[in-house]
């Protein structure tokens, strides 16, 4: 790794330093041009740039180098649904995925800062992304970097500092209510008592909190107020005919809330140096390299696992859910020793471990670790990652061939690698036991468990790299005859590659492409573009397929009966038709071979006793396996209004999504399956399911300008539904069926309340989910009549908005005055369900208390209970799937507010700088919702915050 840094260091230097010692001659830009550009930008889509007036839909753009000097942010994508019209915050038009490209290469969003990006383009429809192949055919995400301008030496210098502010915490009882409501549970459940109310009566007064604990995770004993964001950024822009280049390094470091022991020492921290250089080496050929280098180093205490089975690394907020208040004491001052007791202070005179030479490390036989021992004594750990990434090209204008005739090609190698160094250390943890005496509570370490050892010695371990190869190839070309007739035709191939460690094959895209387009005086526009995908998921035979697109587009306000409107300035209707092959949903390799294994527990026997486990069929193969196809069909409204004061932009999009692989369930006859040993003759993957998505999006822009007050309103919206139209199923219940319902529908029981006695128990229906049922159980509605509740009885409950809500809104707006301006920006999304199910809501057995358990029904709450009955036992009836935990997750969120002054220019012609910005911002700061407070709580994780931030901006 060491000599790879060199390496990269020396290639930058070598390719900067001459660069930077250009004697750039100072071209300042015609102020009347830089305002027809922005009025009509070029815009970013597969493999070249359009006008935005040439746009045939499909396709939204935001100019982040614009939109940086009214709002600044964190993330390259931070709510961008809020200004772009069909983008949810995580698909395109509710497909579940999209590709990511930063400079025509794939990548993570993350790799790339906000002040990095000049725009961002968002490919939305099937035609926009065709001749991207099979890895693009849910939509794509275009992010181009800022390039170097023909003009002299810029440096702009932006510093930002901020504090996160948590919105809201978990609520969990305190020790003594906690104590007296499992005594509850267990009289529920039929048991004896567990505390008495002496020992709740000492944990609910306080008196000693080491010798009856009461632990709050979320107090100001182990909680900052607000921790800090800090970054600064520079960026060195110049050039002249011949070379340009732009170089950007910023910094930025984040702290964290918990705040004691090694976490006290959380935090981090990312450095990234980007050089894009562009040269002109003669007439007739372009080039440019881009470079970027990101080191980005996060440190943590080191937390010992719960060993849970849930696959989650824990951290100090998964134990926040989990441990209970009165479980132990995270540390005894040596105070409570008594003087004479040799043998507990022999065992802290020889511990090193002893918390601000006062606290001793205390345990229980079941907790002979815990997070508090862990962040003081168990040592720390560093996440580091590393990412180089390096593409270049060239452009070559071959028009002493053929006038028109152009070549461009790319070559891209990305290496990005990471690893966890940690010092381990064990630690030692004492058995406090309390005894009073002349009214005095002493303790005495009864027993130690471990040892205190540090090794010094520092571990590596989770090593993981990743390199991404691309390389493609497109010749052009463009030709107008008469004036009238434009054609430009495209010819490209293309592939990339992401290998990943520990993984044998690589991900991978290569492909062909074609691309045909037609005007007629810029009013009658054709487009037909074709690529030939290949993937090595599929058998042989069945690997290559051929994506085409057909698009028309007309120019309504070129016709006769539109020339004197004085309301249209432009309008562009477009339709396309588009059929994309993709191996995306194909999650394996060799799915269409057969295959098999042998059973656990199945065995056959020689005569001489020897046994062996018999061999047998997991699926058998299929040769026909292929594509999942994208068919769709759009259309497209682009117009301009009243002197371009309002811009309109809406689609709506038909998409059927053909193919979808699946384990065949019902779809041959069950004969050919056996349960034990479990094997199967069945063509096991199969292409059966689809799906049908239906929607329409729409972005209105408003501008007015009125004396020195200007107005930007933004408004963006989408909508869609979706359907499963066929699955394998063969369910007896109709109300069962998938088909013909939302794909990302929740589902599960109906409730009907809480069973208030015995007696209504015994007349309902028998519901089997485990358990003896009792007053104050949830009840549930007997959907097929047969006296019995179980899964047969579930059905469709909402929508669960997993790509995105049903209607995803977003309003933005900018005004200005002078040198002061005002940036709002909100989102919003309806339409969309959740299930409160997480372990603050479903509580059994010996989980942790939250508040929600403060409605739990008993007795004298029949009436208002607005939660199931404590029990100690697993609650299999309460806690599952059901609308008694569903809730709306509709929401308005005042996601922006930043002011910004600028100091005029008239003071900053007596000094060096040309431009000095300053702006304070909040983030995340308003949520309306009527489950606002389920919404702004997280169960588990780090709390969700609110961001307040100081800024300032420099342009030397």
């Amino acid at each position: 790794m060491k000599y790879i840094q060199i390496r990269f260091i020396l290639l930058t230097l070598v390719v900067w330093v001459p660069l930077l010692m250009v004697d750039a001659q100072v071209i300042v830009e015609n102020e009347a041009d830089s305002l027809n550009i922005n009025k009509n930008p070029l815009v970013q889509v597969a493999y070249e740039k359009v006008s935005q007036n040439d746009l045939l839909g499909g396709v939204s753009f935001i100019n982040m180098e614009e939109l940086t000097k009214v709002n600044y942010n964190t993330y390259s994508l931070d709510n961008m649904q809020g200004y772009v019209a069909g983008f949810t915050g995580n698909s395109l038009w509710g497909m579940d995925g999209y590709l990511v490209m930063i400079d025509g290469v794939p990548r993570d969003a993350s790799d790339v800062q906000p002040s990095e990006i000049e725009n961002i383009s968002f490919l939305k429809s099937a035609s926009a992304v065709i001749l991207y192949g099979s890895r693009a055919a849910k939509g794509v995400v275009y992010i181009s970097t800022k390039r170097g301008r023909k003009e002299g030496l810029h440096i702009s210098v932006r510093a930002n500092t901020g504090w996160h502010v948590a919105k809201s915490y978990p609520k969990y009882l305190g020790s003594a209510e906690y104590m007296t409501l499992y005594n509850e549970a267990l009289e529920n459940d039929g048991l004896n008592a567990q505390y008495s109310q002496e020992d709740i009566y000492h944990y609910g007064s306080g008196i000693n909190p080491y010798r009856y604990p009461n632990v709050d995770f979320y107090s100001s004993d182990y909680i900052r107020d607000a921790y800090n964001r800090t970054d600064v950024n520079t960026e060195i822009t110049g050039g002249n005919e011949r070379a340009k280049f732009y170089s950007n390094i910023g910094f930025y470091s984040m702290g964290d809330l918990v705040n004691f022991g090694e976490a006290k020492n959380n935090n981090i921290n990312r450095l990234n140096v980007r050089g894009n250089i562009d040269l002109k080496l003669n007439e007739n050929i372009k080039a440019y390299i881009n470079t970027n280098a990101t080191f980005y180093n996060a440190r943590s205490a080191n937390v010992t696992d719960g060993n849970d089975g849930d696959n989650v690394t824990d951290d100090y907020w998964t134990y926040a859910t989990r441990l209970r208040p009165n479980r132990i004491a995270p540390l005894i001052p040596t105070s409570y020793i008594d003087t004479n007791d040799k043998v507990s202070w022999n065992f802290v005179n020889n511990s090193d471990n002893i918390i601000g030479d006062k606290y001793f490390l205390a345990g229980t036989q079941s907790d002979m670790t815990n997070v508090f021992a862990d962040s003081y004594a168990a040592g720390h750990k560093k996440w580091t990652s590393r990412k180089f990434q390096f593409d270049t090209g060239l452009d070559f204008d071959l028009k002493n061939l053929l006038r028109g005739l152009s070549f461009q090609t790319q070559f891209a190698v990305d290496y990005s690698t990471s690893y966890v160094t940690s010092y381990d250390n064990t630690y030692a943890v004492y058995l406090p036991s309390w005894r009073d005496y002349n009214g005095r509570d002493y303790v005495e370490l009864s027993q130690k468990v471990n040892t205190d050892k540090k090794s010094g010695n520092q571990n590596i371990s989770n090593s993981y790299s990743m390199q991404t190869m691309l390389l493609s190839g497109c010749l052009n070309y463009q030709t107008k005859i008469n004036e009238r007739h434009s054609f430009d035709a495209r010819l490209l191939a293309s592939g990339w590659q992401q290998k990943e460690s520990e993984e044998y094959h690589a991900i991978g895209n290569a492909n062909l492409g074609l691309q045909l387009e037609y005007n007629y005086r810029e009013k009658y526009y054709a487009d037909f573009s074709a690529a030939v995908v290949h993937s090595a998921k599929l058998p042989v035979g069945n690997r290559d397929a051929l994506s085409p697109s057909a698009t028309i587009g007309w120019r309504i306000s070129e016709e006769s009966f539109m020339a004197h409107s004085s309301v249209v300035d432009n309008m562009v209707l477009s339709m396309s038709g588009s059929i994309l092959h993709s191996d995306l949903d194909i999650e394996d390799y060799y799915l269409y071979t057969v295959s098999f294994d042998q059973a656990e527990g199945a065995y056959w026997g020689w005569l001489d006793g020897i046994a062996e486990r018999s061999t047998n069929s997991k699926r058998g193969a299929n040769d026909e396996l292929t594509y999942v196809k994208r068919k769709e069909l759009s259309a497209h409204l682009a117009a301009s209004l009243w002197n371009k004061k309002v811009d309109i932009n809406t689609s709506f999009f038909v998409i059927s999504t053909d193919g979808g692989i699946i384990e065949p369930s019902t779809v041959y006859p069950s004969y050919f399956s056996t349960s034990y040993p479990q094997a199967s003759f069945n063509s096991a993957i199969i292409n059966y399911n689809q799906d049908k998505r239906i929607g329409f999006d729409v972005g209105v822009n408003y501008n007015k300008q009125i004396g020195e007050f200007d107005l930007s309103l933004g408004i963006a919206a989408s909508y869609y539904s979706s359907e499963a139209k066929q699955r394998d199923e063969m369910n007896q219940w109709k109300y069962q069926n998938r088909k013909g319902k939302a794909i990302d529908g929740i589902w599960g029981l109906e409730s009907l309340g809480l069973f208030q006695s015995q007696q209504e128990i015994e007349n309902a229906p028998e519901q089997k989910f485990g358990g003896s049922l009792q007053p104050g159980d949830i009840k549930y509605a007997d959907q097929n009549k047969d006296g019995i509740i179980d899964n047969q009885d579930q059905v469709f409950l909402g929508k669960g908005g997993w790509y995105g809500a049903p209607l995803t809104t977003g309003i933005h707006l900018t005004t200005k005055w002078k040198n002061v301006s005002l940036f709002a920006l909100g989102t919003g999304s309806f339409g969309a369900y959740g299930m409160k199910n997480s372990a603050y809501y479903w509580i059994s057995g010996n989980d942790k208390y939250s508040e929600v358990v403060r409605g739990r029904w008993s007795e004298d709450n029949k009436e208002n209970a607005t939660f199931p009955r404590l029990t100690t036992e697993s609650g299999d009836n309460n806690f599952r799937n059901s609308d008694y935990w569903l809730y709306k997750s509709d929401y308005f969120n005042l996601a922006k507010v930043q002011i910004t002054y600028n100091i005029p220019k008239s003071i900053l012609n007596q000094i060096v700088f040309q431009q000095i910005s300053t702006y304070v911002s909040g983030s995340n700061l308003l949520t309306i919702s009527n489950e606002r407070e389920v919404l702004e709580m997280s169960v588990g994780r780090a709390p969700q915050t609110r961001f307040y931030n100081f800024g300032i901006k420099a342009v030397f």
